[in-house]
């Protein structure tokens, strides 16, 4: 609605709707679920004050009731109404009435409440910042007094606020432009500080699908670890001695160590695989940029959908509206192509990767062999001794499966087959760590994870309840052959260590979601990658470092993987860019993170995934994230509000929805503009059908006068021409444009996507942006 102009419409709106709707309401229907109505933008003027949105409120219940024949049951069914910056609300509502809805020309969408999911790994399969390479330099940073300037919000299960990555020591008063609050009425325990300096928690449409919630709902409190671990690793405070069961030891930091954080719980314990709700997310981001958030980092999402059915696109496009940076993890559902999550190119979509940091636990077979693993286990086997070693499928129960028994589930092992042995169990179905406990129960002294070739070479390092390493695939068939080809097969796994400067490193993580976007297939997602892969941030004393109700120990930090993890790595430099420059928009510090990232790992080579193949930027986008080069960039591709619109238009929305959705008179372009054309710092042609595409794209200075040349690497099969070749820069924030001409070559060439480079340079910036095309 635009969005005070309903209120006039309303008397001829119920006028012109009862007779249609007859004396019975259609929310009648036992067919009930919950809907998010969204309107687009509000048009508040200046302060939004509480009259303003309470009057905002009573739009919506006479909206409604418009449709239902009764302000009441409207009323009633309304447990949300985003007043703020998104304008809508959140209902229960049949399946009909959420139909003639969503026909409403003020309407831009009507969506279920749809279920959302943590991106991390934690203990299963597929559902910080230490020393190591990526932690920015204290010199190169110092000018932006490590983010303190910046508010870093966080959109996922809350905070522990006792944890020590969250001390306020040392800073000043909470920023005045603060408007948030510390949503602690329920729970005295819980507090905020200067550092700490808000907390709110949204669950009515967790309860709208999962029924009533008794009282230990209503606090921010994490008692999953996952939202302490991602606020801490944008925004945490120093932290000396930070480890996990001793190893990884040293000083942890977040990404913007003297930043404001801000926790905002969305996610709560899963029901069926999923912990966060469409309509708190959207109730989670209209409170956070009113409250002033300047970074948003969000390390969740759900299937890919239409961008004015998702959550997380739809707030993210709200926060881009007032200047504020959204980060996005990419999702775990990799190595599978077109399973990247959060694509709206407004958004940073981040994948995971490794760092060269490793928790090495090695096995040592009887022959001699010994093959690398990793492990967090805090226990050991003695020290050179050795035990007979079996496959899991040979110690399995009666009336078992040998499937289950080969993936040790609960029960599945006998224990006079076990009992005194090392198991070796498949990776995959059950949890990593639960494996390891079905194994102790059956009295095995240790256990070894095999790797599936699915995950190649992805080790995860994790907290096992006995000593236990894993192992890549390819060494697990080594492991299978000598058990098989041994009559009496030994084996000892050392204890873990800590192992810095690993080779290669980075590596794409086997359950980093790819591209390409099955939304938008013209906006090259992921856009980096950043580390993912066990990372050690702070953690909750609630839970165990397992989040496995059977082990009682507690960590004041853990070390955990997934895209969660990654996503908040970029969100600390997107706080620290914003202290440094406060005047750049979301796109060029967007720009400024991908045209810095590096392609190559430290070996040096090209970036492999898992399975030691080159990986694409379909993996990684631009690369993986360089901070100490993001910080001066050269050059920056800038983009805004209107830009993402006229994206929309090419992509053939609505254009009335459009101009709802914006919240102003925009219209579409006569002349349709080319999908191509939206100023992305990569290029991608999803469908080079013609025998050549050309697309523009312009840069803007943010160093000294400069003359940059062009160099291109040419996607095999492809012919790439810019035009100019060299772009002379006289002061800061002169804009250049140059045209992009890609062409077949001509002959014969194999089908498919093929990847090059374009790289704007002045022997001191090297601005690269990824070239995709498919052939």
């Amino acid at each position: 609605m635009k969005r005070t102009n309903l209120l006039s419409f309303l008397p001829f709106l119920v006028l012109l709707l009862l007779p249609h709707l007859g004396s019975k309401p259609i929310l009648a229907s036992e067919d009930v679920s919950s809907y998010v109505v969204y309107f687009g933008s509000h048009s508040h003027v200046g302060v939004i004050t509480q009259d303003a949105m309470d009057r905002v409120r009573e739009t919506h219940y006479d909206f409604l009731g418009s449709f239902t024949g009764s302000r009441e049951i409207a009323t009633d069914a309304i447990f949300y109404s985003y007043t703020k910056h998104i304008n809508g609300f959140a209902a229960h509502l049949d399946h009909d009435l959420a139909s003639a809805i969503s026909k409403h020309p003020e309407v831009v969408s009507v969506f279920p409440n749809k279920a959302l999911k943590l991106h991390t790994t934690r203990s299963w399969d597929f559902m910080g910042l230490e020393h190591n390479s990526y932690v920015p330099s204290s010199s190169i940073w110092r000018k932006a007094r490590f983010g303190e300037d910046s508010i870093i919000a966080n959109l996922d299960t809350g905070v522990w606020p006792e944890s020590k990555s969250f001390s306020d020591e040392g800073l000043g008063p909470i920023p005045s432009r603060w408007k948030g609050i510390c949503q602690n009425q329920k729970d005295a325990t819980f507090h905020c500080n200067r550092k700490l300096i808000g907390a709110r928690y949204f669950h009515k449409g967790y309860a709208a699908a999962v029924g009533p919630l008794n009282s230990s709902f209503d606090s921010p409190r994490d008692i999953d670890g996952h939202g302490s671990h991602t606020l801490s690793t944008p925004g945490g405070a120093f932290v000396p001695r930070a480890n996990v069961f001793g190893q990884g030891n040293g000083t942890a930091k977040g990404g913007s160590p003297r930043a404001r954080v801000a926790a905002y719980k969305v996610c709560w314990p899963p029901v069926k695989g999923n912990e966060c709700y469409d309509a708190d997310v959207l109730a989670a981001f209209d409170a956070a940029i009113h409250d002033g958030a300047d970074v948003i980092s969000v390390s969740l999402g759900g299937e890919p959908a239409s961008f004015f059915k998702d959550s997380v696109a739809i707030g993210s496009f709200h926060a881009a509206k007032k200047g504020i940076v959204v980060v996005c993890s990419a999702g775990n559902s990799g190595p599978a192509d077109s399973t990247v999550s959060n694509v709206a190119p407004w958004q940073i979509t981040v994948g995971a990767s490794t760092m060269d940091r490793e928790f090495a636990s090695n096995l040592i077979l009887g022959n001699g062999k010994h093959y690398k693993g990793q492990s967090l286990a805090p226990s050991s086997l003695p020290h050179a001794k050795f035990y007979p070693i079996i496959a899991a499928s040979d110690a399995k129960a009666k009336n078992v499966t040998a499937s289950d028994a080969q993936l040790c589930k609960i029960g599945s092992l006998d224990p006079q087959k076990a009992k005194g042995k090392i198991l070796v169990c498949l990776r995959g179905i059950n949890g990593r760590v639960e494996k390891g406990r079905a194994v102790a129960l059956a009295g095995g002294v240790g256990m070894v994870l095999e790797n599936t070739n699915a995950t190649g070479n992805d080790l995860t390092a994790d907290p096992h309840v006995l000593p236990a390493t894993q192992i890549s695939f390819k060494d697990s068939l080594s492991l299978s052959r000598y058990i098989s080809q041994t009559k009496k097969p030994i084996a000892h796994i050392t204890p873990s260590r800590t192992v810095l400067g690993t080779k290669p490193a980075p590596v794409m993580a086997a359950f980093s979601s790819k591209g390409p976007s099955s939304v938008a297939p013209e906006i090259l997602k992921p856009d980096i990658t950043a580390p993912g892969v066990s990372v050690i941030a702070a953690y909750t004393g609630a839970v165990s470092p397992t989040n496995e109700k059977f082990d009682p120990r507690r960590l004041l930090f853990n070390a955990v993987s997934g895209t969660s993890m990654s996503c908040p790595h970029v969100s600390g430099i997107a706080g620290l860019l914003k202290t440094r420059y406060p005047s750049w928009s979301p796109a060029a510090i967007r720009s400024a993170i991908m045209t810095t990232a590096t392609t190559m790992d430290d070996i040096p080579g090209p970036i492999l995934n898992s399975t030691y193949m080159k990986a694409t930027p379909f993996s990684f986008g631009a690369g993986h994230v360089r901070p100490n080069l993001a910080v001066n960039p050269g050059l920056v591709y800038d983009s805004g509000i209107k830009d993402y619109l006229n994206f929309l238009c090419s992509l053939g929305y609505n254009a009335s929805q459009i101009s709802v959705f914006s919240g102003k008179n925009f219209a579409c372009s006569s002349r349709k503009a080319s999908l191509y054309n939206l100023n992305y710092p990569s290029i991608t042609v999803p469908n080079l059908s013609s025998s050549k595409v050309t697309v523009s794209r312009t840069v803007k200075n943010v160093g000294r006068p400069s003359t940059y040349t062009v160099r291109v690497n040419n996607p095999e099969g492809v012919s790439v021409a810019v035009k100019p070749t060299s772009l002379n820069f006289t002061k800061v924030g002169e804009q250049k444009t140059f045209k992009v001409t890609i062409a077949k070559r001509k002959g014969k060439v194999a089908k498919g996507y093929v990847f090059g480079d374009l790289v704007w340079s002045d022997k001191k910036h090297r601005v690269r942006s990824p070239i995709v095309v498919k052939l």
